[in-house]
């Protein structure tokens, strides 16, 4: 058998060529991209198979129905693959599997536990219906039952539409989803939910040799022996998209977007803290377009900021601080809804991100207090009871040198060229002084 991989196409005459994919870590835009894109060259191709090797915990369900809407409507059959051994299609990955025209795993490799995430925990449930709603918090449960068994169902006939359209076991893919079962390689292979197993993926292409599929209504027969295989790795916008839609990721670009335009506002002319603020920004928007974002926590997070800017402009002793810092807590764990692994926001980032923000916000506030109190260095107060010198003699009002500067001065007794005297009052521009032997400096 005859293997070639590599990242280059294949001529056009090598129509008995499969494309190798790899789908590790959770599911989300960036997966659905790559999947869509390969099984679109895969066509162009004229490809004979499409080998995806999964390995994943499961993934956002927007993401899931997409990739495999791509399957159903794929001319090129679709092996899902999962491997290498100790892998795992949970979640999501157990749905693609369904939906693959041939589902395969490597030994000591586990599918299942297809129950939706966002709504995890409600499968062992007794059922309540013979009990009556004694208040409103019965009456709020019994609400969130109806949308909890809302969803449940409406997973279970999607799993159970692939299972049938595949041939494959629908009770057990009920199963995983009303009570998030999972099976061994060994064990789907003897209830009907895969088609094989296989070591590695020269083995697996040895074993699928000469099965007969239904692509598009129309019955064909696998043949892979001197096949090609080719491996399309993830280009550089499909790992970008991973990157600015990883929910770290996102959060981090959300603030600094943020703080660089507060910077620029503040500072108008700085440019390069509003040019990384706005592109910032516009990434973090584009992240959380595609997830599952929640608005009021959002609105948290922008209202938390707002308040501790405004404690910095106009100080309320640490009230508007305190209420911008839960606020901004608050809306920063509120942020995503789901519990998908890989789809949440660390608390460690959180706790980190808070205590940096708080511990410069309290530091601004700390510098505005400390100021307050220091002593008045300009101004009509720091006059009042300061030393002058006479510049000239006289006796109502002449010119006295007070901190190096000229100031009209007026007085109830003669003063002479250089004696010091003592600021009493001010009366416009004009000081009111006497000699500086009859009342004590402020210093003293």
């Amino acid at each position: 058998m005859l293997f070639s991989f590599g990242l280059c196409p294949l001529p056009a005459h090598a129509v008995n060529t499969a494309l190798w994919l790899d789908m590790e870590g959770a599911i989300g835009p960036a997966g659905h991209d790559y999947i869509k894109r390969s099984l679109a060259k895969a066509a162009a191709q004229n490809a004979h198979l499409v080998i995806i090797r999964l390995n994943t915990p499961g993934g956002l369900d927007t993401s899931m129905r997409e990739i495999i809407q791509e399957i159903i409507a794929s001319p090129v059959p679709v092996v899902s693959y999962v491997a290498p051994s100790g892998a795992r299609a949970a979640s999501a990955g157990t749905y693609i599997l369904y939906a693959s025209h041939i589902a395969a795993m490597a030994p000591a490799t586990t599918l299942g536990a297809a129950t939706p995430v966002k709504i995890g925990g409600f499968p062992s449930d007794p059922d309540r219906s013979d009990k009556k709603p004694e208040n409103n918090q019965h009456e709020q449960a019994g609400a969130e039952d109806a949308m909890t068994k809302k969803i449940m169902n409406d997973a279970v006939a999607y799993i159970r539409g692939l299972a049938q359209m595949r041939g494959r076991n629908a009770e057990w893919a009920e199963k995983a989803v009303r009570e998030a079962a999972s099976l061994t390689a060994n064990e789907a292979l003897a209830e009907g939910v895969i088609d094989l197993i296989a070591v590695d993926i020269p083995d697996l292409l040895s074993k699928m040799d000469g099965h007969t599929l239904t692509i598009q209504g129309q019955e064909i027969t696998l043949s892979t022996q001197g096949i090609h295989l080719q491996h399309l790795e993830q280009d550089w916008r499909t790992r970008l998209l991973a990157i600015i839609t990883d929910p770290n990721i996102a959060y981090i670009l959300l603030l600094i977007g943020l703080y660089g335009l507060i910077l620029e506002f503040a500072h108008p002319g700085t440019i390069i803290s509003g040019v990384v603020g706005a592109v910032c920004l516009l990434l973090a928007l584009f992240a959380f377009q595609v997830l599952p974002i929640n608005y009021a926590g959002l609105a948290l997070i922008l209202l938390g900021i707002v308040f501790m800017l405004t404690e910095m402009l106009v100080p309320s002793f640490g009230a508007l601080g305190i209420g911008g810092m839960i606020a901004f807590i608050m809306g920063s764990i509120m942020l995503l809804e789901t519990d998908i692994p890989g789809y949440g926001i660390s608390l460690a980032l959180i706790a980190t991100v808070a205590l940096m923000t708080a511990g410069f916000f309290l530091l601004v506030v700390g510098m505005a207090i400390k100021a307050r109190k220091r002593p008045v260095v300009s101004g009509r107060e720091e006059l009042i009871g300061d030393i002058g010198e006479v510049v000239d003699d006289f006796e109502h009002e002449g010119w006295i040198r007070v901190h190096g500067e000229l100031w009209r001065a007026k007085t109830s007794m003669p003063l002479r060229h250089g004696q010091k005297v003592n600021v009493i009052a001010m009366e416009g521009l004009t000081l009111e002084v006497e000699p500086y032997h009859q009342h004590k400096s402020r210093e003293d």
